[in-house]
């Protein structure tokens, strides 16, 4: 009899995406050990889908909890599907600033960087 693995979820976080997460769970006050960045997806953006940051004190039941570059990642099981394998990097130009998604899983995208196809 073999095991069945647990799916998992693979996100990467470039250096410099997790110097601003630690930043912004740093200006949060009174943030518990358990605490971390849900990172998912939701429906609507101009492509169908659009990523979701959102700092939370503790997963959710059923989470993916995944640990990158010294910061705790939150993701549901709907999102996982659509994450697996993206990397997160975060760039600053004369532009501005922001999270961009490198996602793999995309078929389809806009030009604002946040909404996606799959």
């Amino acid at each position: 009899m073999s095991a069945i693995a647990a799916p998992t979820v693979e996100i990467n976080v470039t250096p410099s995406a997790a110097a601003e997460i630690k930043k912004f769970m740093a200006s949060e006050e009174d943030l518990p050990e358990t605490a971390g960045l849900r990172v998912r997806v939701v429906p609507g953006g101009c492509s169908g889908f659009q990523y979701s940051l959102n700092i939370e004190e503790e997963s959710r039941n059923g989470d993916f909890i995944v640990e990158r570059e010294g910061v705790r990642l939150f993701v549901d099981m709907f999102s996982g599907q659509y994450l697996n394998g993206i990397q997160i990097d975060y760039t600053s130009n004369m532009m501005g600033s922001g999270f961009t998604f490198e996602n793999p899983n995309a078929t389809g995208g806009c030009g604002c960087g946040t909404s996606f196809s799959a």
